[in-house]
């Protein structure tokens, strides 16, 4: 990262992009994207979709002609049970974190077809408060890996560590201790995995997984939990007390989630 894109992520926490879903989704070139995760709180009762059939008809098709994409939608299935949207967004650049609102604006489409949402007034707002992080992918897995389009379920963990040192211990145990190595021997299928750079309870990291039902997630997870790589790895000295906490959700996508 050179100083003008720090410089760009210190002072504003947006998102944005220049051209096509296609382009968004990448080649894998091995830069690494940035992940946007936003979490709406909703309102209850009539108002409580409002969110999601804006996302579904208006926001998601202008993201993704700005060049941000895939976009995820997903809803808890087991987590925090405040109404909550959940929204993934992917950043192939700096670039594209920063400029969003303002290129968004711009694009007539969804000034037009979005002015219910974008132009609520203060007496009929569409959402309560959206919180944002913002998350730099791995370097081991550097790209979001979208999965394929059949019945599924996510497992969105968060890991708090209690210092930087810490935090960075526990990035480097996936990736030059393995961790992510071993997550694929046994089968189970990351979609992403971040470290965050802007966002509440740093230091963090973040990733999901994508399994087909609970079944298949209980099954996966017994077998990671007794592969030698993996007690090998767990037993690691330089590895202990890098966590402190973790927040485990399980997801479903909405029916228009890209992911």
């Amino acid at each position: 990262m050179n100083r003008r894109e720090f410089l760009a992520v210190a002072g504003v926490a947006g998102a944005a992009g220049t051209s096509s879903l296609a382009a968004a989704a990448g080649g894998d070139d091995g830069k690494q994207q940035y992940f946007e995760f936003r979490e709406y709180r909703l309102h209850v009762g009539s108002k409580k979709n409002q969110v999601g059939n804006f996302l579904r008809d208006v926001g998601i098709p202008a993201m993704n002609r700005i060049g941000i994409g895939p976009v995820g939608v997903f809803s808890a299935m087991y987590g925090p049970n405040s109404p909550t949207l959940y929204v993934m967004l992917v950043h192939n650049s700096l670039d594209t974190v920063v400029k969003s609102s303002s290129m968004l604006m711009a694009d007539d489409e969804y000034r037009k077809a979005g002015a219910k949402f974008v132009d609520a007034p203060l007496s009929e707002p569409a959402y309560v408060r959206v919180e944002s992080s913002l998350m730099l992918a791995f370097k081991d897995m550097p790209r979001l890996h979208v999965p394929e389009k059949k019945p599924r379920i996510f497992e969105l963990r968060t890991y708090e560590s209690h210092s930087i040192k810490a935090g960075k211990k526990k990035v480097e145990m996936f990736n030059e201790g393995g961790e992510i190595a071993i997550f694929d021997k046994t089968g189970l299928q990351p979609v992403f995995f971040g470290e965050t750079i802007i966002g509440p309870k740093m230091p963090n990291l973040t990733y999901m997984l994508v399994f087909d039902d609970l079944a298949d997630r209980d099954r996966k997870w017994d077998v990671f939990r007794v592969a030698p790589e993996w007690k090998k790895l767990r037993s690691d000295p330089q590895y202990k007390d890098t966590v402190s906490n973790i927040t485990d959700i399980i997801l479903r996508p909405a029916p228009y989630s890209q992911i």
